[in-house]
């Protein structure tokens, strides 16, 4: 596709407000998602001549897009708060705030918005009102919960999106054919086409086989869900050296950690997350000096540490969305090793940039033939799959797609 393919249908400059999420700035310093899709989406945007504009934290230019100071700091510390006292309003608050400031201006084409539930529930109401464009909201996850979760007593989130369905201006973009599969067909005329996530594929440093190291890792946020209990365990058992990287219930350093876990009185002691570490993960790590938690990286250390490995290991538990920790380690040449869930067959070509294992003895047995697979491969598949510029030229497609549907709901 080419740069100037959308200038003979559209005379201006296409004007966009992004609503980021008010949890972290853009860029952001380690773990952050979401504001490292949007952060290259933005990028991606501006050197396509659109018009961008960020309400997100913190007030300054990025990337030639402007940023409005939503939300004056980062709310992450709140995000796994319990939802009345912390977490939901101040991100409601961003969501509202922005788009006052979004009506106020009036002349807005679209509004792409990246705030679970509450974006999709405000813009049913708002897009396509005086004031306000039509929207697409990024369904980035959780994913939708299936019948089986309720059963074992999980809220049925689903009954949320069924409220959405209707005659409204706001549509919903899915992250992977998987995540598609999984909402309500009730909701079919206001899902737009998949936009898988992407990275900017230069920043990522490419290393050959003659370079990578002898050591497996994981990347990701510490979880049940996340399965790296699974890798500690088959790194325990085989003698294989295991570097391991994320948050681990917000917790970013082996010091903060090692505090929180020697404190009796932790007010950590109640998450989720930090029990699953403590109880699965932890044991591995202090039985094994093979087996270290590195905490959470960025910058030229998470450069290193994925580029330099052996394989990056995803034993997944759940029906991953995406997974970008994936793609930033098949950019570096750093096969991937994953359960077969999810996303993961959209992203990795079993035998070809990785292996996709249906149960934890056959996740084992890949993990031997990590050096079957090619780096060249990987670094491949990513610049033509999720590269930042496909992204954005992809999400341009949709933007254009809900500007002309607004048109012809206007005209009858």
């Amino acid at each position: 596709m080419q740069k100037g393919r959308f200038k003979s249908t559209f005379m201006r400059r296409l004007r966009v407000a992004i609503i980021a999420p008010p949890w972290l700035k853009i860029p952001c310093q380690g773990y952050g998602g979401i504001e490292a899709v949007l952060q290259s989406l933005i990028r991606e945007l501006v050197q396509l001549n659109v018009d961008v504009e960020v309400f997100g934290v913190g007030k300054r230019t990025l990337y030639g897009a402007k940023v409005h100071n939503v939300t004056k700091t980062e709310q992450f510390p709140h995000i796994l708060k319990p939802m009345y006292d912390f977490a939901l309003p101040p991100a409601c608050a961003h969501v509202l705030n922005a788009l006052h400031m979004i009506r106020e201006d009036g002349k807005f084409d679209i509004i792409h918005d990246h705030n679970y539930f509450i974006g999709p529930a405000l813009l049913s109401y708002a897009a396509g009102t005086k004031g306000i464009p039509p929207a697409v909201h990024t369904l980035h996850g959780p994913p939708l919960v299936t019948n089986h979760m309720v059963e074992d007593g999980l809220p049925d989130n689903r009954v949320f999106w069924r409220s959405l369905a209707g005659k409204h201006q706001c549509y919903i973009a899915p992250i992977s054919d998987a995540m598609r599969r999984t909402i309500p067909s009730e909701l079919d005329n206001n899902v737009v086409d998949t936009v898988h996530n992407a990275i900017e594929v230069n920043d990522f440093p490419f290393k050959d086989r003659s370079q990578k190291k002898n050591y497996f890792i994981t990347l990701a946020r510490f979880a049940e869900e996340k399965g790296e209990d699974i890798a500690a365990r088959i790194c325990a058992r085989r003698g294989y050296r295991l570097r391991m990287a994320g948050t681990v219930a917000t917790i970013a350093t082996p010091r903060k950690l090692l505090l929180e876990l020697a404190n009796p009185v932790s007010r950590y002691r109640n998450d989720r997350d930090f029990r699953y570490y403590s109880e699965k993960v932890l044991p591995h790590i202090l039985r094994n000096p093979r087996i270290t938690y590195s905490g959470n990286v960025s910058g030229k250390k998470k450069m290193k540490f994925i580029s330099e490995a052996k394989a990056l290991l995803f034993p997944i538990k759940w029906e991953e969305p995406f997974g970008m920790s994936v793609i930033e380690a098949l950019a570096c040449g750093t096969p991937v090793v994953a359960m077969r869930h999810g996303a993961m067959p959209e992203i990795i070509e079993h035998g070809v940039t990785g292996f996709l294992a249906d149960d934890e003895n056959e996740f084992a047995s890949y993990m031997k033939r990590v050096g079957e697979i090619d780096p060249a491969a990987c670094r491949a598949s990513v610049e033509k799959k999720f590269s930042a510029r496909t992204m954005a030229e992809r999400y341009l497609e949709r933007y254009h797609t809900i500007i002309q549907l607004q048109h012809r709901h206007a005209a009858k």
